[in-house]
C-alpha cells in the first residue's frame, strides 16, 4: 500500500476475497470499528480477527475498507458490504482466524503479511 493503513485495508479485503466472491457484494451496510492494542502487529492481528468476528456473528461480507486514522497501534475505520444472502452470494473457503504465525508488518515498504487458519 502507500501507507500501512492502506496495506491493513488491502489486508482486509484480501481476507474476505478468500471467503467469497466480492463482486456481487454491494455497499449497503457499514460499520464503524475502532481498535487500539500495543503495537502494529497486535493491532492487525486484531482487525482481521474482529472482521472474522463481525462476519461469523452478523454474516455481514465486507469489500471496502475506509481508514480514517492510523496510528499504528490504533485505528479507525468504515467498513462497507452486505449481509450474506445466498441466492446471490458464493462463499469459498471458511476463514477461522489470523494468526501470529509468520507475521509481517514491513513499516519501510507498507506491506504486512498474515497466515490464515482455514
Amino acid at each position: 500500500g502507500h501507507d500501512l493503513a492502506e496495506a491493513f485495508a488491502n489486508a482486509a479485503y484480501g481476507l474476505f476475497s478468500i471467503m467469497a466472491d466480492l463482486g456481487r457484494v454491494q455497499e449497503k451496510e457499514s460499520r464503524q470499528i475502532e481498535l487500539k492494542e500495543d503495537d502494529t502487529e497486535a493491532l492487525l492481528f486484531e482487525w482481521l480477527n474482529y472482521l472474522l468476528y463481525v462476519f461469523d456473528v452478523e454474516m455481514l461480507l465486507l469489500k471496502r475498507f475506509d481508514i480514517e486514522s492510523f496510528d499504528g497501534s490504533g485505528l479507525k475505520a468504515t467498513c462497507y458490504g452486505e449481509k450474506y444472502d445466498p441466492s446471490r452470494h458464493r462463499l469459498k473457503t471458511g476463514v477461522k482466524s489470523a494468526t501470529y504465525h509468520m507475521m509481517k508488518v514491513d513499516r519501510e515498504n507498507n506491506r504486512v503479511q498474515v497466515i490464515l487458519d482455514v
